[in-house]
């Protein structure tokens, strides 16, 4: 190995651990051990399309996305506000959907299934009111499944833009029905389990979506003011870039997010760049990624 080599290999090791202590929290490599080491029967394999979306790093816009595009449910929007402290704790709020996420998918049965039971001890505790006095409950079953669809078309469309080797027609019909079961087990129903199926249901909640002064005001910390130091947001804008990108034009239009379809385009591209980026320098700890007993059952 040469200087040169050693350096590099230090520095994308060094951006790895950065990355994944935001996103996973500073215990990452211990939950990292049992997550991915842990021996037991697991849901999925490493071939299963749901496993190779969410280890991709197009997640990382993918989850930009799928935030802005929940936030237009007036009633999802409503309980982030009132119950989430998004704005108190945005860290640990994307730490503990980036633990569930990787549990429910990576992880052992045992573990997913009681991930999911304290998560839905948690739904049945959130209620309350939206912006126009409309009570809405977190365990809603409609509720449930309106937050899946969202997670799963934005995760999907940030994955065939942005991923090295996009899924084929019946690989992306799989994630869809894989990525079902853990909403399902929360409580969703009516879930989709096609694309064409994912689309339709985008489209049954059209009338119902609306930005929120909420909203708006979400997507502006968001994108605008994120919690980081300025030396990073060079970087977080690109991902971000992405997120919005990723987006129909409508939800853009909704939000007062003023990318045209060229700008998209370009934002597209910069999303590009800081996936590959991620992708790059999560590389860089992706030993600890050994799965012990992940033969499906």
């Amino acid at each position: 190995m040469t200087a040169i080599d050693a350096v590099t290999r230090s520095a994308q090791r060094r951006l790895g651990q950065a990355l994944r202590a935001r996103v996973a929290g500073d215990d990452a490599p211990d939950r990292a051990r049992v997550i991915w080491g842990k021996p037991g029967e697991r849901w999925f394999s490493p071939a299963d399309p749901v496993w190779r979306v969410h280890a991709d790093a197009a997640m990382f816009p993918g989850g930009v996305a799928a935030l802005l595009l929940q936030s237009l449910h007036p009633s999802a929007m409503a309980g982030v506000a009132g119950h989430s402290g998004y704005r108190g704790d945005p860290w640990g709020r994307l730490q503990r959907t980036s633990h569930f996420l990787a549990t429910t998918t990576f992880g052992t049965v045992e573990d997913a299934e009681a991930t999911i039971a304290r998560v839905r001890s948690i739904h049945d505790r959130v209620r309350g009111r939206d912006d126009r006095g409309r009570p809405y409950r977190a365990s809603d079953p409609d509720l449930l499944r309106w937050v899946h669809v969202a997670e799963a078309w934005s995760f999907l469309a940030a994955y065939q833009r942005f991923a090295a080797s996009p899924l084929g027609v019946d690989e992306a019909d799989a994630y869809v029905e894989q990525a079902g079961l853990v909403a399902r087990r929360l409580g969703a129903t009516e879930v989709p389990t096609t694309v064409r199926g994912l689309d339709a249901a985008i489209e049954a909640y059209r009338p119902v979506l609306r930005a929120s002064d909420a909203a708006r005001d979400a997507a502006r910390f968001l994108l605008l003011d994120p919690p980081l130091p300025w030396t990073a947001r060079p970087g977080y804008g690109l991902i971000a870039a992405g997120g919005v990108a990723t987006l129909p034009d409508w939800a853009r239009r909704e939000l007062r997010l003023p990318v045209p379809a060229a700008a998209a385009r370009a934002a597209g591209v910069l999303g590009l760049v800081g996936t590959r980026t991620v992708r790059w320098a999560m590389a860089g700890v992706a030993q600890e990624r050994q799965v012990a007993g992940a033969e499906r059952p």
